[in-house]
């Protein structure tokens, strides 16, 4: 299913970020206007994690803005150490019990705030011993429960990958079931310790598996050092195991803590990516600079 990847076009396309200025092109929409204050009052008032603020998304202003947010759920550390994110690293002396008040708060929030698709992430509770999958489906249904038209969306860890937790989230009122692989395999030593991309693969596969009506999706991020034909071949490998929907984005460094750009990648590389998901059968791709998991993901369930 490869093209020719390595013409000429897209191999100077790919500018190496070493010595360069941030291009042009990554350019956000700034915090600040009365929606974003009004978004940032609603989540304050719930006392809810949003992983727009945790992992520093710069879009931010444009979706709080827009009076929507992704909510982050089972607190702020995180028992993973991947590193390209900016969440929190807890451990056994700093881990904190689940709040179990924290589903119908995250429900009443998208609520008052009129979200018509609710996204909910969260950080890897590996400490616990269903990885935290009845409190991610409890969440979904208490946001069913509330919000009657709302359709919900659950960006979920893999879950170490136990087949019955998965089952437990499955059997809830999910409408969307995202995990995303986050890069090739040739960097998940680097970017994802502790991940394994057939995990992942099978966790969005065997969710497919248990409710076949439900969308699956995925994203990856570029910017790495991976190279396009690697890219080209995660998608080929969602697509072997039916998932829907890919969003494909551009890592940008949160911190000085977490690792470097490797390279700029071009918009026109991205509109490379997206052409080329579209051939392999994705129902829906979103492909840019600033797109992240949740990034209009809205339209993904349209």
């Amino acid at each position: 299913m490869f093209c020719n990847a390595k013409s000429d076009f897209y191999e100077i396309s790919r500018k190496k970020s070493k010595n360069l200025p941030k291009p042009p092109w990554i350019k956000s929409v700034a915090p600040g206007s009365p929606k974003y204050l009004e978004t940032l009052s609603i989540v304050r008032q719930y006392n809810l994690n949003t992983v727009c603020q945790e992992a520093m998304c710069p879009n931010i202003g444009e979706c709080w803005g827009n009076r929507t947010a992704t909510f982050m759920i089972m607190g702020d550390l995180c028992t993973r150490r991947c590193n390209f994110c900016s969440v929190k690293k807890g451990d056994s002396t700093t881990l904190l019990p689940l709040d179990p008040l924290e589903p119908k708060r995250v429900a009443l929030a998208a609520k008052l705030m009129g979200i018509k698709h609710v996204v909910v992430t969260s950080v890897n509770r590996d400490d616990l011993p269903d990885n935290g999958a009845h409190h991610i489906a409890e969440t979904a249904n208490w946001i069913k429960h509330v919000n009657h038209d709302a359709s919900v969306e659950l960006l979920i860890p893999d879950l170490q990958g136990q087949l019955k937790d998965l089952e437990i989230i499955m059997k809830s009122n999910v409408d969307v079931l995202n995990h995303n692989l986050e890069t090739v395999p040739s960097l998940y030593r680097k970017v994802r310790p502790g991940a394994d991309y057939h995990r992942s693969l099978m966790i969005l596969r065997e969710a497919k598996n248990y409710k076949p009506n439900v969308r699956t999706k995925s994203g990856i991020m570029v910017g790495l050092g991976e190279k396009i034909d690697e890219v080209l071949k995660v998608m080929d490998d969602l697509r072997s195991v039916d998932v829907d929907i890919i969003t494909i984005g551009h890592y940008l460094r949160p911190t000085e803590k977490q690792m470097p750009v490797k390279e700029w990648v071009t918009p026109e590389t991205f509109n490379f990516y997206s052409i080329e998901a579209k051939k392999r059968g994705f129902k829906h791709v979103e492909s840019g600079p600033l797109v992240r998991s949740s990034y209009h993901a809205w339209k993904h369930v349209a």
